[in-house]
């Protein structure tokens, strides 16, 4: 339910020639912080935890986008241009330039992503300066997914996109500019490995936290873990926003 004076406004805005879909949630105070979502592969802005992350943003006052990559949800594109992991990077930061033209925000900018978004948003960060970032089970590369030398072998990636080569990235030489970061990640996530998380952990710089959820899966199923999950991120934005 919102408070007087919230609003929530569908926007399109352009990516590359792409037509994306994007929803801006904005608190009723004057000049707010803003973060902005990226979701997963085969995610849209109306993922459980993009919206868990706006409400949660919009309880602390900080405006939140969420908005649908190249090829997913309400946005131009199909399954080859999702799979693009340079163009979903495009994505976002397209996103940022075009909202914040549109309200008088302030001069804090957090990221928030979630599995495939949450390597879109390092890869970001690592070239536009952001106040603060969360993560949740993202991949610091998308060749160490394979459980085998056979790229038919990724779990949860269909085969036109484990076959499209502009869907492999590696971030791991790119991480040491980041700051501000907390890493969560589950311990038996069976499609990105806990391993990632500490890599990328040990890779950015201060500050930074890392949580590894016990027994945690992927979609970050327990409720337990979903409460602990927004708690933090909530408290990390709040820190590094003031």
């Amino acid at each position: 339910m919102k408070s007087p004076g919230e609003t929530v406004t569908d926007v399109v805005f352009s990516s590359n020639g792409y037509r994306l879909a994007g929803t801006l949630h904005l608190p009723a105070v004057d000049h707010p912080p803003i973060v902005f979502g990226s979701h997963g592969l085969l995610g849209a802005r109306n993922s459980p935890k993009q919206q868990g992350m706006a409400k949660h943003c919009m309880q602390g006052n900080r405006a939140f986008f969420r908005f649908d990559h190249r090829g997913c949800g309400d946005s131009a594109g199909d399954e080859s241009d999702a799979a693009d992991f340079s163009g979903r990077c495009s994505d976002l930061k397209n996103a940022i330039t075009f909202i914040l033209k549109q309200h008088d925000f302030s001069d804090k900018v957090g990221l928030f992503g979630s599995s495939l978004g949450g390597s879109v948003c390092l890869s970001v960060a690592a070239e536009m300066p952001v106040q603060a970032i969360v993560t949740c089970s993202a991949p610091i590369s998308t060749g160490t997914l394979r459980h085998a030398d056979d790229r038919a072998d990724i779990p949860g990636v269909p085969p036109g996109i484990r076959q499209n080569p502009a869907f492999y990235f590696d971030l791991t030489h790119n991480l040491s500019s980041i700051r501000h970061i907390l890493v969560i990640h589950g311990d038996a996530d069976t499609v990105v490995p806990v391993s990632h998380a500490r890599d990328i952990y040990e890779r950015v710089g201060n500050p930074r936290k890392l949580i590894i959820q016990k027994q945690g899966d992927h979609p970050m199923s327990h409720p337990f873990h979903q409460q602990c999950f927004y708690k933090e991120a909530d408290d990390w934005y709040r820190r590094y926003f003031l």
